[in-house]
């Protein structure tokens, strides 16, 4: 059965995957993005805290049989900072900043709030989310086998973003193709999940031709499946998977969704094949809200504690569209 998430809930990722506040002396100051409220303790440990609750929800009729309606949302979205002079953090600078950074990613995702991009931007080896492998092999490895290495940290960097630097695997044995896989943490329910769309950019030479091949991992059939195919050509291509149906087919139960990527053709053992990267991605769209956008905002500092605490309190619409099944 199919639910639609929590405007709250969304707004919470959306805010969270792309909080991106730089602090004086040039380094990426730690927000702390949750639902309501402010909490003291947690604080200590960031540079600024944004809290997201539910103010008001209404329902709107949209036509005689009431039964097509409009869910109408106001969500309180807080901005807290607080002076830290042994981090020199200027609280009231810092609130100023992380303000703007909301008011830009509500504004700038005002009509996609539901969908996100999990990319590899920031992972290494540490991650315990998203993971990235290579391998070389002449058939297509499952996710559990051995023959798979994990990119190294300096690895992983190449594949951060989609700007022509490049990881390159190489497979030289004959019969042989040069493969990947992605693996990317999914943190929605899978019961609100509505698409899951996944991109692999880069290309792929052999000497009996040039291309890639990608799939996905279908961990019901135990089976790589879906397969979409690049041009036969060396230059960057963008190849995607869509899928809309049965989703829990491709979702495991650890939230985990699998990208394989391999050379169309095989090394013929005098001459290799390649497997370029320039980036890999999973996008999710879930049910629920399909706009938000920013009604208004003031500041609420608090003076009667010390330090002080500088707080922007915005008010932010949402809204979803619903069919009202009547009895």
């Amino acid at each position: 059965m199919t639910e639609n998430e929590n405007p709250v809930t969304t707004v919470v990722r959306l805010l969270q995957k792309n909080m991106h506040v730089v602090k004086e002396d040039g380094s990426l100051a730690n927000i702390h993005v949750s639902k309501e409220w402010y909490d003291r303790e947690a604080f200590k440990n960031y540079d600024g805290q944004v809290t997201v609750g539910l103010e008001e929800s209404r329902d709107q009729i949209l036509e005689i049989s009431a039964k097509t309606r409009r869910r109408l949302s106001l969500l309180r979205v807080n901005v807290w900072a607080t002076d830290k002079p042994e981090q020199a953090i200027n609280g009231r600078l810092m609130r100023e900043k992380i303000r703007e950074e909301v008011n830009r990613i509500v504004r700038q995702n005002r009509n996609k709030p539901n969908t996100t991009a999990y990319g590899f931007h920031g992972v290494g080896q540490a991650s315990d989310t998203h993971k990235a492998y290579n391998a070389s092999a002449e058939t297509e490895l499952p996710p559990q086998d051995s023959g798979w290495n994990e990119l190294t940290n300096e690895d992983y960097a190449k594949i951060w973003y989609s700007d022509d630097t490049r990881f390159s695997k190489t497979a030289n044995e004959n019969g042989e193709y040069a493969m990947m896989f992605f693996r990317f943490k999914i943190e929605s329910k899978m019961q609100t999940i509505k698409k899951i769309v996944l991109a692999f950019e880069g290309y792929g030479t052999a000497p009996a031709g040039n291309g890639f091949v990608i799939k996905v991992w279908n961990h019901v059939a135990e089976a790589w499946q879906n397969a979409q195919t690049s041009d036969p050509v060396a230059e960057d291509q963008a190849v995607t998977i869509s899928l809309t149906s049965n989703l829990d087919n491709y979702v495991d139960d650890d939230g985990f969704v699998w990208l394989f990527a391999r050379t169309a053709n095989a090394s013929d053992g005098s001459t290799d094949a390649v497997l370029h990267c320039d980036y890999a991605c999973c996008t999710v769209t879930v049910n629920g809200i399909t706009y938000c956008d920013v009604v208004n905002f003031r500041d609420l500092d608090d003076v009667r504690v010390k330090p002080f605490i500088f707080r922007t309190q915005f008010t932010v619409k949402t809204w979803m569209f619903e069919n009202v099944e009547i009895s």
